[in-house]
């Protein structure tokens, strides 16, 4: 029997074993999301391949949401789920193939560097140390988790905050794009540091209000597009209901009550490195 083992049950895990007595051939299924049938996410640990040159094997990569993606990508891999790097990848159209030699018992893969929903968390308790910000909860979504806002603003400032310009920034609708709430971190470390000239000016003209993921039960549950019940968020706004886009429904709603000048929507190109900010 192989020692080869794959597991996903932790936070945004997901993949589907169809073969593992090869560690020259595992093959593998990207998983749609729970509830519709997007897949392009795909997060896992191999266990017991530690020096062996393997090639994992992604059957159905040419099926999923967006295969244009797969071309000149690269997985991410991880010895410590500290440090990614990546590793060499080929796409033929149909399959995706993965080959690298694993320096550890225990290597993760994944589609983009992971944002688990323990970093969300201390990334709004960290934020709120400053003087500046405040967390507000909104409500909770499909799956029982918080939906929260940070408002940040100068309250010393000469300006009333209600003649502040109103600026909100949301991101990772789409839970598999990772990079977004990674932006989302890289904004709220300058916009807080009180070093910064430009960020102390803002500060005192606007209130901000940032919500960094705005699908965490889709990112817990390893999905690419879609909340907990199937429901592509950024296609929810114009009727957003709290049995289907919970999350969309409080989000707006407090949207609706502080009011915006400009709205920031955060995401993650899957073909391009880098972010993609649309304006509202």
């Amino acid at each position: 029997m192989s020692s080869l083992h794959i597991s996903s049950q932790f936070d945004s895990g997901a993949i589907e074993v169809l073969s593992l007595q090869d560690h020259r051939n595992i093959e593998l299924a990207i998983r749609a999301d729970n509830a519709s049938d997007f897949a392009q996410w795909f997060h896992f640990c191999l266990h017991g391949a530690v020096g062996l040159p393997v090639t994992l094997r992604f059957m159905n990569a040419g099926a999923c949401a967006y295969p244009k993606g797969w071309d000149g990508y690269q997985v991410v891999a991880s010895h410590d789920r500290q440090n990614w790097f990546r590793v060499d990848t080929a796409f033929d159209g149909t399959v995706m193939t993965v080959r690298t030699t694993p320096q550890s018992n225990a290597t993760y893969f994944a589609y983009f560097e992971p944002y688990s929903y323990e970093q969300h968390l201390d990334l709004l308790g960290s934020a709120t140390q400053s003087p500046h910000v405040g967390l507000q909860w909104l409500g909770s979504t499909c799956d029982g988790r918080d939906m929260s806002v940070l408002r940040i603003t100068d309250a010393g400032s000469t300006i009333p905050d209600a003649e502040k310009k109103k600026v909100w920034l949301i991101a990772r609708q789409h839970p598999g794009e990772t990079m977004a709430e990674w932006f989302a971190e890289g904004f709220l470390e300058r916009l807080l540091d009180g070093d910064d000239s430009v960020s102390r000016v803002l500060l005192q003209r606007c209130v901000f209000h940032v919500v960094p993921n705005m699908n965490p039960d889709g990112a817990v549950r390893g999905n690419l597009r879609t909340n907990a019940v199937g429901a592509n968020l950024n296609r929810e706004w114009v009727a957003p209901t709290m049995e289907k886009s919970p999350e969309v429904f409080l989000v707006r709603q407090k949207m609706l009550e502080t009011g915006v000048d400009l709205c920031l929507d955060v995401h993650g190109d899957e073909g391009l490195p880098y972010n993609f900010v649309c304006g509202l």
